[in-house]
């Protein structure tokens, strides 16, 4: 299956959006946990997650830049 440039624009900006939204109520809950190992879990988990929208974004600008440049990789 083949998807266009700009479906795989939004298609990164609905999985970033949905991985920041992840990330933040991780840190959000950090303050909730009193023991030390659950915190340090929960902090792993929400930096995962950011990381995993980090990655989207990228990818999403590498389709906007395929889009304004009109190369076909």
């Amino acid at each position: 299956m083949r998807i266009s440039a700009q479906i795989s624009i939004v298609i990164a900006a609905i999985f970033a959006s949905v991985c920041f939204g992840v990330a933040i109520k991780g840190f959000s809950s950090l303050g909730e946990l009193v023991d030390p190992v659950q915190h340090s879990d929960a902090l792993g988990f929400a930096w995962f997650w950011a990381f995993l929208g980090a990655i989207a974004v990228a990818f999403g600008a590498i389709g906007v830049w395929i889009v304004k440049t009109g190369k076909e990789i």
